[in-house]
């Protein structure tokens, strides 16, 4: 945690910065815990407003396991969740009721009548009673202790959506297309996301004792600035907290990373200038000034209140050439090492040549849309290119898909005649399924695996394509994601074992893995946690000594250019031949199943953001290029 600030002048509410959210969560959780345990020894009930989504999940596994091990007892405890949708019946999968049971009720020992989750299976007429009556129920106890939140990305508490007021209390409202395009992956498409919520109010919030508010990721870093350091707005519900006076923002440093003090320290007070900060300022500076790296004189640097950096490091022109020469040693068009070559300022070695480069793409088509320029210069420039496809992406494809091939695979064994009796029973057995549960066929293991071999068969239509030979590309179907269903199984040692054993047969010179975030509970995230695992397990072996590994980013994010140690520029051509690997994969194309945020389709997503790289480059004065992929380096 970072405990030198925890609150700037310009943050208007307590913030608590951790440097991953596991941290985060156990930090939470242990003041609930102590709480409770105070509570318990003078025989009080304890009073918590609890969340529901993927934010607060890992507080409520540090409370399980505080129950389990440490003997924390629950039964002195009550409950109110701060929302539910409406209508939803509580035994519906996608009810906060059921995600409340699974996730935390069923795993303690609380009594289920303490438990009150806002029902949503009332009728119109009904509505209105129930919610005073949830309020005055809170009040009558002695009003909440601690209030658990998230923040949406339409700044909403609950689902206290823009609009919202501070003297709102528990209510009906409908729900936010920012919130309802959110929650589309969990429904299998937002025209299935309940438009409506029971949700508790703003001020029914504010009246809690206490108040965590959790953020984990950078798709939560912009809206966390505007709640912490903006004006108290309708527009941002969740700055309505800087009026309380006990409330704390509990941020990994992603979502943090936009406050003043990590996004423009030397705004804030006194700064540590070392290099990488030295870059950031003199990048921010160039922005602000809308002048290229060595065109910034020190009037510049003294108008945007950088006097501290001139009075440390000396001349305008010193600095800007510093930091110009370090930006234009970041771009190489060979990602592999240039062989023959003086590689003191290039961003990789040129020795081994030609390298064995293992490429792990978290979902079959990562690869392409992330680093496809990299990826086809690379087997271009005779490397020994393996790709390894982490998971199998299988719930990531329309049903009707799965019907048209089960449909070819049947005329193909009629055609030439293979087995036809068997392929005959088999079309039928999974077209009947699809027919009779229209929408629900990941529910069947027979359509995930015919899914499954779609997106198998595109992958190495791309990586033909792109040049890597069919022997080097690698299925690994990693156990956690075969659940046929948005949630995921927690990473295990088994997920691990396969990325140690492809990583100890290919014993490769450079590894690339995405480091894409955004989602910090998404398969990016435990694909990069376990290639991180298995790095660990392979770290002594010899020819670990001897391997790089990038991060490249995906479709949704790039690096800041700040943190950009490799950037490889993409010409017009090889931006066209990397379009046309991603249209391999048909079955993500003009409407996937799961498009999130960005209604672009990934191939626009990926060119807008190669093309705004180059195009930062161009304009901080570097050399000017179509398209530029970015990379950071990984040391293990």
């Amino acid at each position: 945690m970072d405990n030198s600030i925890l609150k700037s002048h310009l943050e208007k509410v307590a913030t608590g910065v951790f440097d991953n959210r596991d941290e985060g969560s156990v930090y939470v959780a242990q003041q609930i815990a102590s709480l409770i345990k105070e509570k318990n020894k003078l025989n009080k009930p304890t009073l918590l407003g609890l969340a529901t989504g993927s934010t607060p999940l890992l507080v409520y596994k540090e409370l399980i396991r505080i129950h389990r091990e440490e003997g924390l007892t629950f039964k002195n405890v009550i409950t109110f969740n701060l929302d539910e949708y409406f209508p939803m019946a509580p035994e519906d999968s996608h009810s906060y009721h059921m995600f409340m049971w699974e996730s935390f009720f069923a795993h303690i020992d609380i009594d289920s009548s303490n438990v009150h989750i806002p029902k949503g299976t009332l009728s119109l007429q009904e509505v209105e009673a129930y919610c005073l009556a949830y309020d005055s129920k809170i009040q009558s106890l002695g009003g909440l202790d601690i209030q658990v939140l998230g923040i949406g990305r339409s700044g909403h508490i609950g689902f206290n959506e823009p609009g919202s007021l501070p003297t709102d209390r528990t209510r009906l409202v409908n729900l936010n297309r920012i919130t309802i395009d959110d929650a589309s992956q969990d429904f299998g498409g937002a025209e299935n996301v309940p438009t409506k919520a029971i949700t508790m109010g703003v001020k029914t919030i504010l009246q809690a004792k206490r108040i965590f508010l959790l953020a984990w990721g950078n798709g939560k870093a912009d809206v966390v600035r505007q709640a912490a350091e903006g004006a108290m707005t309708a527009d941002v519900p969740a700055s309505f907290l800087q009026q309380h006076s006990d409330c704390l923002f509990v941020l990994d440093t992603m979502a943090a990373s936009r406050l003043s003090r990590f996004e423009t320290p030397w705004l804030i007070g006194e700064c540590e200038w070392d290099s990488k900060m030295q870059k950031k300022a003199i990048i921010w500076l160039s922005k602000q000034s809308g002048k290229p790296i060595l065109k910034l004189t020190e009037s510049d640097y003294k108008t945007w209140g950088l006097n501290a950096l001139l009075k440390k490091f000396g001349s305008a022109y010193d600095l800007n050439i510093e930091t110009h020469n370090i930006l234009q040693q970041t771009i190489t068009g060979w990602p592999g090492g240039k062989p023959g070559s003086d590689d003191k300022t290039r961003p990789e070695r040129s020795e081994p040549f030609p390298k064995r480069v293992l490429v792990f793409s978290p979902h079959p088509d990562d690869d392409v849309i992330s680093m496809g320029g990299t990826l086809i210069r690379l087997a271009e420039q005779k490397h020994e290119v393996h790709v390894a496809y982490q998971t199998s992406g299988n719930i990531a494809v329309f049903d009707d898909d799965a019907l048209r091939f089960t449909d070819f695979a049947k005329a193909f064994a009629h055609k030439f005649g293979v087995s036809v009796d068997q392929f005959d029973a088999l079309h039928k057995d999974i077209t009947s399924h699809l027919v009779a549960n229209s929408g629900n066929g990941n529910a069947y293991d027979k359509v995930l695996s015919v899914k499954g071999l779609i997106r198998q068969g595109e992958a190495t239509a791309a990586c033909r394509y792109s040049g890597v030979k069919e022997e080097n590309i690698h299925f690994l179907d990693l156990p956690f994601y075969e659940t046929g269903n948005v949630k995921k199984k927690p990473l295990s040692s088994a997920d691990v074992d396969i990325i140690v054993d492809l990583l100890r047969r290919v014993q490769p010179h450079q590894i690339f893995a995405a480091g894409d975030l955004q989602d910090p509970h998404g398969t990016h995230a435990v694909c990069l946690k376990a290639i991180f695992e298995a790095l660990k397990v392979v770290k002594s072996d010899d020819w670990a000594s001897d391997c790089w590994v990038w991060l490249y980013r995906g479709a949704w994010q790039e690096w800041d250019i700040e943190d950009i140690e490799m950037a490889v520029p993409i010409s017009p051509d090889e931006l066209m031949k990397k379009r046309k690997a991603i249209f391999k994969h048909q079955s993500q194309k003009d409407e996937p199943v799961f498009p999130g945020k960005d209604k672009r389709e990934f191939w626009q997503r990926a060119e807008d953001r190669n093309r705004a790289t180059a195009r930062l480059y161009d304009q901080l004065g570097l050399t000017e290029y179509e398209a530029i992929e970015a990379f950071k380096r990984y040391v293990f």
